[in-house]
């Protein structure tokens, strides 16, 4: 079979989507060698690559589609599939192109969240329109619907109406480097190179009100005189970041917590692309990821197989994410945050009981499993 993937975050995006999209292509790839892959990339990137003799970019190639790559991604691409014979195209990230559903060409899209339908607030009201039509077009026109977890299933039912039976929950995978071994010569070469302590809490994503790191940081304030042990912060933002900086500066903690992605070390390309950041897992004490809502949550299931202890919240998605593993709090209750860091902290038995727990749920997300549940929607398409 030709299959066809939206690409842009696959070579471009160094978060989540982008994260999801290279691990899935990849697998898909090995796992399934007798099919050909056509990553469809609207311009060259020089952040990430893909290597495989059925693994094929594809660049527009008229001087137009050249100069106009959003046009080209959401509706000219049509054109291009028929001369390559492409059988399915997988919208990896909300969007299928327009029209192609009258193309002759199966489709099928993964939605990872409806935060914009959700807390509207967050967003632009341009955007949030943007997005409703995207995300809508591309429930309303695909064969098969990929949502990432129970919770964005239930999701798109309730804001798009989208009939059950064409929706299909299939969990994300992470990168099989945050499973492998990694040796203490390694977390110390990379201790150093990004000037880390030698026990640090980690939070890992997007420093948006969504994600709650103010009330991490709350934590980290109620617990400044019985827990010398810094916060390290993995993740950039806007106005949130901003009042998050202005608490800390108020509360004097900016030896407590440290902004790594803000730090002259960030610049460097294994930080960007994300390649030191297993490393980085590996090195920390527990990763705190108390979110108010996610699609999914990845990092959770990154620090499962890192055999990293999880501190995250008890609504959304995220029970899902970490299973009988991760120790619950209220994302709204800075207490709560503080009194999991300190319990999870000190009690050793309970750090080791998290950790077995988290690899024998972990597995749940194997890339492999991830790869042929996605595999199994496709021939329903």
């Amino acid at each position: 079979m030709n299959i066809a993937f939206d690409a842009k975050r696959a070579y471009h995006n160094t978060t989540g989507l982008g994260h999801y999209s290279r691990t899935l292509i990849r697998q898909l790839a090995t796992q399934f060698p007798g099919n050909e892959y056509f990553l469809f990339n609207p311009k060259p990137s020089k952040l990430f690559g893909f290597n495989g003799k059925n693994l094929h970019e594809v660049l527009p190639t008229r001087l137009f589609s050249k100069m106009f790559t959003s046009a080209w991604r959401s509706s000219w691409v049509r054109n291009d599939l028929k001369k390559l014979g492409i059988e399915l195209y997988h919208g990896l990230s909300h969007e299928i192109p327009i029209g192609i559903s009258k193309s002759g060409i199966k489709a099928v899209v993964t939605i990872h969240d409806l935060i914009h339908e959700r807390y509207p607030q967050q967003y632009s009201a341009i955007d949030v329109k943007i997005y409703s039509r995207k995300f809508r077009y591309a429930c309303e026109n695909a064969d098969r619907v990929i949502a990432i977890s129970e919770q964005t299933k239930n999701d798109i039912m309730q804001f798009y109406k989208t009939p059950e039976e064409k929706i299909s929950v299939c969990y994300q995978s992470c990168s099989p480097a945050f499973s492998g071994e990694i040796s203490e010569e390694k977390k110390e070469k990379i201790r150093k190179k990004y000037k880390l302590p030698g026990k640090f809490f980690l939070y890992v994503g997007s420093v948006i009100e969504r994600k709650n790191l103010l009330n991490v940081c709350k934590a980290v304030f109620l617990l400044r005189k019985e827990v010398d042990i810094p916060l390290v912060v993995i993740g950039q933002g806007g106005k949130y970041m901003e009042k998050v900086k202005d608490f800390i500066r108020q509360q004097h903690l900016e030896e407590k917590i440290i902004l790594l992605s803000e730090k002259e070390e960030a610049n460097d390309i294994e930080f960007i692309t994300g390649k030191d950041l297993p490393a980085i897992y590996r090195s920390a004490v527990c990763l705190l990821y108390p979110s108010f809502f996610e699609g999914f949550g990845i990092p959770v299931v990154e620090a499962l197989w890192s055999r990293l202890p999880v501190i995250t919240s008890n609504v959304s998605c995220l029970p899902e994410a970490g299973g009988d593993a991760a120790y619950y709090v209220n994302p709204n209750s800075a207490e709560e945050i503080a009194e999991g860091m300190k319990t999870v902290l000190h009690d050793k038995k309970l750090r080791e009981l998290m950790i077995e727990k988290g690899l024998a749920h972990a597995i749940k997300f194997s890339p492999d499993k991830c790869a042929a549940r996605v595999m199994e929607v496709y021939n329903m398409a």
